[in-house]
């Protein structure tokens, strides 16, 4: 799409300067000129000129996708060290529920080598076919190789909904996919539902820095695909006993091998682990300043916890970022949640709302946090931690 002026037919009334609502056009020698760096291409000054003398190029719309062979719901079951991830588990579970609110079948694809024996764990969650992807190339995640098997995947089986982890494997997988099939994905989601009436994928997630919840759909290519955040979707098991075994053969080619991974070395310099623990006690900049997290920690340990930290307190490195719970930290889904200090910006709570129970403790009654809070607490936290831990060690 473009923008141009006519200088041979600009009269130079300047009313599209006044009708520019970003301010993009100026007048030069009494006629108009477009600031491309400002310009929008919004296209209203086109209509506010009397002579026509802007023109807004508009490139023919692409050809749309046939998508009426597409039907089913499809998991990509992420494995490591042939076990299956737990958002794996998680998206299984959420995929049965799509699949039955449209009355149809549910995938899991399973890549890698001697991957068959994850196919229990799949039936165990929901899938009613596990379609697997066996080579003893795959046995360490490479973005190519993986990428042509998702592919051959969607092209053979044709899912109308397809939907990845956003682990690290998962979005780096899902973006490159999405590019070859031309089609579009939604990033980082946390929440799916469908809209029956359409057939169509509705796709939650934070944008404007987490400052709304937007919610997308694909209706002219297909797959619709998502990437979902890990601990956001609960663990369900499925009663089913078995489900369909099917192999995929996938005829790589030289080029997919171009980059050899020799090992992969885990970092520990992480010691704690958000997205396991039972019990998380945050806080957030009620506390000022580093040196309370001592509070926050002898909460923790006495509840046999781990300490947890809003994107304020690890901006103010008061604490390391691996702490941190919220759109740009860990999504978390504990039994437990107690938010110390927390105010409950959308960006954190999109990382810790699906907790079994939130408990919040705050000075300020108006604070957001207590819209999702099981239990509210209003008081100072210096106030109320300490006599916390004084009856929890009774």
């Amino acid at each position: 799409m473009s923008i141009r002026i006519d200088i041979d037919k600009c009269t130079g009334c300047t009313k599209c300067v006044k009708d520019c609502p970003f301010g993009a056009i100026t007048m030069l020698d009494k006629l108009a000129v477009i600031n491309m760096e400002e310009c929008k291409l919004c296209g209203a000054c086109v209509p506010s000129c009397r002579v026509k003398a802007i023109i807004l190029d508009v490139k023919p719309k692409k050809e749309v996708q046939d998508i009426s062979g597409y039907k089913g719901i499809a998991v990509y079951a992420e494995s490591r060290d042939n076990e299956l991830q737990d958002v794996a588990r998680e998206l299984l579970s959420e995929g049965r529920k799509l699949a039955d609110k449209l009355n149809t079948d549910l995938q899991a694809l399973l890549i890698g080598n001697d991957i068959k024996k994850l196919v229990d764990e799949c039936c165990k969650y929901g899938a009613d076919t596990a379609v697997l992807v066996n080579d003893s190339q795959l046995t360490k995640y490479s973005c190519e190789p993986y990428t042509r098997a998702v592919v051959e995947y969607v092209n053979k089986y044709k899912p109308d909904v397809m939907l990845f982890g956003a682990s690290t494997i998962g979005r780096d997988l899902a973006a490159r996919a999405a590019v070859r099939l031309n089609t579009g994905l939604t990033a980082d989601c946390t929440e799916l539902d469908i809209d029956l009436e359409n057939n169509l994928l509705l796709q939650t997630r934070p944008a404007f820095g987490g400052n709304i919840m937007a919610t997308i759909i694909c209706p002219d290519h297909r797959p619709q695909m998502s990437t979902v955040r890990p601990n956001v979707m609960k663990k369900v098991q499925s009663s089913k006993k078995n489900c369909n075994i099917e192999e995929l053969e996938v005829k790589f080619e030289k080029k997919d091998f171009r980059l050899v991974i020799n090992d992969i070395i885990y970092e520990t310099t992480q010691n704690v682990n958000l997205s396991e623990a039972d019990v998380i006690v945050s806080a957030g900049r009620g506390l000022q300043n580093s040196n309370n997290f001592k509070l926050i920690k002898e909460l923790a340990d006495t509840l046999g916890g781990v300490v947890g930290a809003s994107r304020a307190a690890v901006d103010s490195e008061w604490i390391p970022h691996y702490h941190q719970v919220g759109q740009t930290g860990k999504t978390v889904q504990p039994k437990i949640y107690i938010a110390c200090g927390i105010s409950g910006a959308i960006q954190h709570l999109a990382g810790m709302q699906s907790s079994d129970i939130i408990i919040a403790i705050n000075k300020d009654p108006d604070a957001p946090i207590f819209k999702v809070a099981d239990y509210g607490i209003v008081g100072d936290l210096f106030e109320v931690i300490p006599e916390l831990i004084k009856e929890y060690k009774k």
